[in-house]
């Protein structure tokens, strides 16, 4: 284990192609650099719960928001573990043989408690970069949030204790005897893309299309 890796532990380590798995920050704060939702688990007495949800990582953290009555922010303000996690489809794998389909993709999975910032310059500063990963320059090209706005939103910072990501990466693994069959096999790649802007239909027309929108 590297000095900047995730320590191994029986909750992060990965079991079921072990070889897939990596634990250093670059990687995992890659992934999660990467993504728009996050999966936010967690459980209450005997229920699971599963939640999609925007965010952000700063730094060893992940930053999430929701209304200020939402329950699971209030559940994970209370210190239960929680269990985030964010995928990135690459490819789909089309085998020669149906059982070998499989995904190319990356995955990170962290655990961690979380904690409500309360402070107000660090809760705009959240919610700022929780905006600038959904799309950056939008922040500062948009009407910013009042007090009211801001009293009813809660912010939680789910700092990362342990991580993991997992990746797929090249060709489907055929069984031996079925590379003599006459079937397509390969990656069908997938991409996340912009497309083009579609104004609101109230927008007035004189207003340009911001540069950052702009995918030409």
């Amino acid at each position: 284990m590297k000095m900047n890796d995730f320590r191994k532990t029986e909750t992060n380590q990965i079991k079921r192609q072990a070889a897939r798995g990596h634990y250093d920050r670059e990687t995992i704060y890659s992934i999660l650099d990467e993504g728009y939702v996050c999966h936010v688990g967690f459980s209450l007495g005997n229920q699971p719960y599963v939640i999609p949800t925007l965010y952000a990582r700063s730094e060893n953290s992940v930053l999430i928001h929701g209304s200020a009555v939402s329950r699971m922010l209030n559940e994970i303000d209370k210190g239960i573990e929680v269990c985030v996690t964010v995928t990135l489809v690459d490819g789909i794998v089309l085998a020669r043989s149906a059982f070998h389909h499989s995904m190319n993709y990356r995955s990170a999975v962290v655990f961690g408690t979380g904690r409500l910032i309360k402070e107000m310059t660090a809760k705009v500063e959240a919610l700022r970069k929780i905006s600038e990963n959904l799309l950056a320059g939008r922040w500062e090209d948009s009407r910013k949030p009042t007090d009211k706005e801001i009293n009813v939103t809660s912010v939680i910072e789910i700092p990362i204790r342990e991580a993991s990501a997992k990746i797929r990466r090249g060709d489907p693994v055929d069984e031996k005897k079925d590379y003599e069959l006459p079937i397509w096999a390969g990656v069908l790649p997938v991409e996340t893309r912009f497309g083009k802007p579609i104004p609101d239909s109230k927008l007035d027309a004189q207003i340009p299309v911001p540069d950052y929108l702009e995918t030409e």
